[in-house]
């Protein structure tokens, strides 16, 4: 096991005008199940694969413990990665298959097949182990891909999005056990993801980036209390934050025909980085029908039994203006939901958070 140190990792493609990643610093502890998450494009499988020496480093280095591994070729960062389309030999026996990266290193057989015997044990695949991967379903193939990485016994795991090929319900499952697995093995991960309930689930820290910047590294819970910017806030909780922008008075932030109520000292802050409008944030979870509040028009209710979501725009709007305008979602008992095509008035619940940010900068400031 080992630490994992980016330090000003920076990767520029050929022909590209901006860097995918750029300078990135990022500490991850012995032991700890590190995983990265954003949209598409933005430079988290870049950053493992230069992790894993797949991908140059332009500038900047990379640590696995004490060692620059910088420059040193993948064969010598005693790393074992797991990539999202299983990489088997169709040819090999599932047992084949998890010994191969120890035959390849000269390891004995009897001492192969006690390490395989082992990870079969951990992973289920006792009795699959004669078969050939064809036989074998998605979830499946994709144990016998972890069972590879773990004979290896290597000082830091990979993974770039394993779980993208199955489907939704075996995705849950799989996810609670590499987890479980993960806690029992202790080896130091790093995961790729782009959903990020899977890494609000999975991560002891959750590392969220956008267009090859670090955004915010910290706990799933600090991520969802505390975004440090509206992007964060706007990528993390399902559904998202409703971000609603709005005019500043002496009161709050006036979002239609409410003034939501702001702290002076927060309206002080926002004034003098320049801002005369400023964005709420407010979690569905944190809504509750109120004879006062922000006027929504209903537009759809989702009854889901304990649960139901009600999703809609600011009251008032022409119908050409609600295509553009801000969807607003609040998550209510299951029981009495509002109808579809009522307008509706909703408060943040008694002490709930309300997440304020700058137009200007797109920083928290609450």
């Amino acid at each position: 096991m080992a630490t994992v140190s980016f330090k000003d990792a920076t990767r520029v493609y050929p022909g590209a005008d901006h860097p995918a990643v750029d300078k990135l610093n990022l500490e991850i502890g012995d032991g700890e199940f590190m995983v990265l998450v954003g949209p598409s494009g933005c430079g988290k499988s870049t950053s493992l694969r230069m992790l894993a020496g797949l991908e140059e480093v332009n500038a900047g280095s990379i640590y696995i413990g004490e060692r620059n591994v910088t420059e040193l070729p993948p064969k010598d960062r005693d790393i074992a990665m797991v990539f999202q389309n299983y990489a088997l030999y169709p040819h090999m026996t599932v047992g084949d298959n998890m010994g191969f990266a120890l035959k390849m290193a000269g390891v004995p057989k009897a001492e192969r097949d006690t390490r395989v015997l082992e990870a079969a044990h951990l992973l289920g695949l006792e009795s699959f182990l004669s078969r050939k991967p064809k036989a074998l379903s998605g979830g499946q193939r994709q144990r016998v891909a972890m069972g590879r990485a773990i004979v290896r016994q290597p000082q830091v795991f990979l993974m770039d999005e394993p779980l993208s090929n199955l489907d939704a319900k075996l995705r849950v499952s799989t996810r609670t056990q590499i987890a479980a697995l993960q806690t029992r093995l202790g080896v130091t991960t790093v995961y790729v993801t782009h959903d990020q309930v899977e890494a609000m689930t999975m991560g002891d820290r959750v590392a969220v980036m956008k267009d090859g910047i670090l955004q915010q590294c910290d706990s799933p819970l600090t991520l969802y209390d505390k975004p440090e910017n509206i992007f964060v806030a706007g990528f993390i909780g399902s559904p998202a934050m409703n971000l609603i922008s709005g005019n500043i008075n002496e009161n709050g932030v006036v979002v239609g025909d409410w003034t939501v109520p702001v702290a002076r000292d927060i309206l002080a802050k926002a004034k003098a980085k320049g801002d005369d409008t400023i964005t709420v944030g407010i979690r569905p979870e944190d809504f509750e029908l109120s004879d006062h509040g922000i006027a929504v028009d209903v537009a759809v209710v989702e009854e889901l039994g304990a649960d139901a979501y009600t999703y809609g725009t600011l009251a008032g709007l022409s119908d050409d203006e609600k295509l553009s305008a801000p969807q607003i979602v609040a998550r209510l008992s299951g029981r009495t939901p509002p109808e579809r095509g009522t307008t509706v008035r909703f408060v943040a619940g008694e002490g709930h958070k309300l997440h304020v940010f700058s137009n200007k900068t797109g920083e928290r400031l609450s």
